[in-house]
This record gives C-alpha cells, structure tokens and sequence, in this order.
C-alpha cells in the first residue's frame, strides 16, 4: 500500500515530473524577479533619500508649534 501512495508502482510518474520542473523553474524566476525588485526599490530609496524634502528643512530657523 505504500508503494502506491507513493506512485511508486511502475517508476516515476512522467507528469509529476514535468510538474516538479515547471514550479522549480517558476520559483527560480519569481526569486530573480524579487532580487531584481528589491535592487530597484533600493535605488529607488536613494534616490528618494538625496531629494527629501526632509532635508531641506533648515531645524534652526523653525517656527514654534502654536499650542
């Protein structure tokens, strides 16, 4: 009975095979896109930081906040 939960009975199933090599591929591809994705938004962040309007803010010549 084991053998048969496991599709173990006549070898390897040839479409869970091809199953198993379709999802690794995708894994691999949604891993690249994510990589490519956080290189983006780590440029993009950079880029964000250096024009922050943050920045621009002079702190010694701030205005009280009314109360």
């Amino acid at each position: 009975m084991a053998k048969a939960l496991l599709g173990y009975v006549g070898g390897p199933d040839p479409r869970m095979l091809s199953e198993m090599r379709r999802l690794q591929q995708r894994v691999q591809d949604l891993e690249s896109e994510l990589l490519r994705m956080q290189a983006e938004n780590d440029a993009l962040t950079a880029v964000a930081d250096e024009h922050s309007l943050l920045r621009s803010i002079d702190l010694d010549q701030r205005e009280p906040a009314l109360t």
